[in-house]
C-alpha cells in the first residue's frame, strides 16, 4: 500500500492528516494509502493562541488535542518522534529516540520508517538575527512550554514587586529593575510587532487587571506595569496595510502600551534592552516576537534545497525542488506568489490552503494524474487586541475588495478563524459541541489562569 508520512502536526500538517485518513485512510472499506503522521509532541494546539497562553487568558490543557486520540477517529497512524535525517534514495526518514523530559529514561528509540510521498510540515522557530544575550535572556513563543514559562514567570513578578513594594518607591519610572529594593513597578518587553508582538502586549494588558481583581497584587494594572513593544521597522505590523497598523498603534497606546518604532534591538540582559540607536530600556521579563526561520534540520536533509531561511524551495505543485516524492507546506515551504512577486506569507490561512490543496493532489498522484498548482488567495488578515477587541483588513473574495475592520466585529471574526480549524479536524457538529463546552466551561473559572 502506498505510504504517504506528513512530518508535522501542526495546523496545515494536522489538517492534511485528518482529511488524508478520512478520504483514503484505515477506516475505509478499500484504503488507498497508509497515512502516518509524526511529531516530536503528543499534543497539538493552534499556535496563533499561544499568546493568550502566555497572558494566562487561555488554558492550554482544555484546548490541545491528543494526536493519538485523533489517529484512532481517523484512520492514521501516529509515531512521535523529531525528524532527524533523510535517505532519498532509500525513500525513509529517521526518527531520533522519545526521551522523557523528566528524568531522562528512553521511551521510544530511535526508528527509520519507509515512505512513498513524503509531506514536510515542521513549521518554524523563533529567529533572533544573532543579537547578543536575545536567546538566553528573551523568551520566545514557539511552544506551549514556552508561553507557560512566561506566564509563570509574569506571575511571580507580580507577586514578588507586591512584597517588596514601599509607598515611597510606587507608580510609574520609581526604578530600573526588581533588583532595586522596594521598587514596585514592572517592565515588560516585546521585541517585534508583528501579529504575536501586538496580541500579546493588549492581551497582557488585560492580564494585569485581572491579576489586580484577584489579589495577587497590589499594583496599579496601568501605571505599574509597563508594556513597551519594540520594532525595528518604521511601523508595527509592517506586513499589513498601513491603515492597519496606525489604527492598531493608536489602540494600543489607548491600553497603555508604549510603542516604540525605529528602535534594532543590539543586546538583552536579564535586566536591560540595549538598541543601536543607543538607547536602554530596563526590563524585568522580554519576549523574542521579531522573527521566524526554518528549523535548522531541513538544512541537513539529504540535500534539498533551501533558501537563506533554511526553508524547503518548493514549486506551484508544493513538490521540494529537489525531489517530486517530497513535498512541503506551510512555514517550512519557501512556495512562491507570483501576483505579489514574492513568496506565501508564513500564516495559519496560508498553511490550511495548502493542506486543503495537498488533499487534492496527492489523491491525483495516487490515480496517476497530473498534479494541478497552488494558488495562494490572501483574504486579509485580523489581529486580535484583547478579549472585547480585534482589528484587520479583509481581502479578495470576502468583500470583493479591502476593507479595514475593528472592535467586536473583528474580535468575532478573528475568534471564527479558530473554530474553522477546529471544524476542518472534528467536522461541524463536533466544533458546535467543542465551542459549547469551552463556554460552559470558562463560566464556572476565572478569566485568567492563576496558578
Amino acid at each position: 500500500m502506498h505510504r504517504i508520512i506528513v512530518v508535522g502536526g501542526g495546523a496545515g500538517g494536522l489538517e492534511l492528516a485528518t482529511r488524508l485518513g478520512d478520504r483514503i485512510g484505515a477506516l475505509r472499506e478499500t484504503p488507498g494509502a497508509q497515512v502516518i503522521l509524526v511529531d516530536r509532541n503528543p499534543t497539538h494546539i493552534w499556535k496563533p493562541l499561544l499568546h493568550e497562553v502566555a497572558a494566562g487568558s487561555m488554558d492550554p490543557f482544555t484546548h490541545q488535542l491528543e494526536y493519538a486520540a485523533q489517529a484512532r477517529w481517523h484512520g492514521f497512524e501516529f509515531q512521535q518522534g523529531q525528524l532527524a535525517g533523510l535517505n532519498r534514495q532509500a525513500k525513509t526518514i529517521r526518527i531520533g529516540a522519545l526521551i522523557d523530559p523528566e528524568d531522562g529514561v528512553e521511551l521510544l528509540p530511535e526508528r527509520t520508517l519507509a515512505y512513498d510521498t513524503l509531506v514536510i510540515a515542521v513549521g518554524s522557530t523563533t529567529h533572533f538575527f544573532g543579537v547578543a544575550g536575545a536567546e538566553e535572556n528573551a523568551i520566545a513563543l514557539d511552544t506551549v512550554w514556552q508561553a507557560e514559562r512566561f506566564r509563570r514567570r509574569l506571575i511571580a513578578a507580580c507577586m514578588r514587586a507586591h512584597t517588596i513594594a514601599e509607598p515611597a518607591a510606587s507608580g510609574p519610572g520609581s526604578g530600573v529593575g526588581l533588583a532595586v529594593p522596594g521598587r514596585s513597578r514592572i517592565e515588560i518587553a516585546i521585541i517585534g510587532g508583528g501579529a504575536t508582538g501586538v496580541e500579546l502586549s493588549a492581551e497582557l494588558r488585560a492580564t494585569a487587571h485581572v491579576l489586580a481583581s484577584y489579589g495577587l497584587h497590589n499594583l496599579d494594572p496601568m501605571n505599574d506595569i509597563g508594556i513597551t513593544l519594540i520594532e525595528s521597522g518604521e511601523r508595527i505590523l509592517p506586513a499589513l496595510p498601513e491603515r492597519v497598523s496606525t489604527s492598531t498603534a493608536e489602540l494600543l497606546v489607548k491600553l497603555g502600551v508604549s510603542v516604540c518604532t525605529g528602535e534594532r534591538v543590539t543586546e538583552v540582559t536579564p535586566t536591560a534592552l540595549h538598541t543601536a540607536a543607543g538607547k536602554t530600556f530596563a526590563v524585568d521579563l522580554t519576549v523574542w516576537a521579531a522573527g521566524i526561520k526554518a528549523p535548522a534540520i531541513l538544512s541537513e536533509l539529504d540535500g534539498l534545497a533551501v533558501n537563506r531561511l533554511g526553508q524547503l524551495n518548493v514549486r506551484a505543485t508544493l513538490q521540494t525542488e529537489t525531489d517530486d516524492h517530497i513535498f512541503a507546506l506551510g512555514d517550512c515551504a519557501a512556495c512562491a506568489w507570483p501576483e505579489e512577486k514574492r513568496n506565501v506569507p508564513p500564516r495559519a490561512q496560508a498553511a490550511h490552503q495548502q493542506a486543503s490543496f495537498l488533499l487534492k493532489a496527492l489523491e491525483a498522484r495516487l490515480a496517476g494524474h497530473v498534479l494541478p498548482e497552488f494558488r495562494y488567495r490572501d483574504f486579509g488578515s485580523l489581529v486580535s487586541l484583547g478579549h472585547l477587541s480585534a482589528v484587520g483588513n479583509l481581502m479578495g473574495g470576502v468583500i470583493g475588495g479591502n476593507m479595514l475592520v475593528e472592535g467586536l466585529f473583528a474580535r468575532f471574526m478573528y475568534m471564527s478563524l479558530y473554530r474553522l480549524h477546529i471544524a476542518a479536524l472534528h467536522g461541524w457538529p463536533r466544533m458546535v459541541l467543542d465551542t459549547l463546552a469551552h463556554w460552559l466551561r470558562r463560566s464556572t473559572l476565572p478569566r485568567v489562569k492563576l496558578h
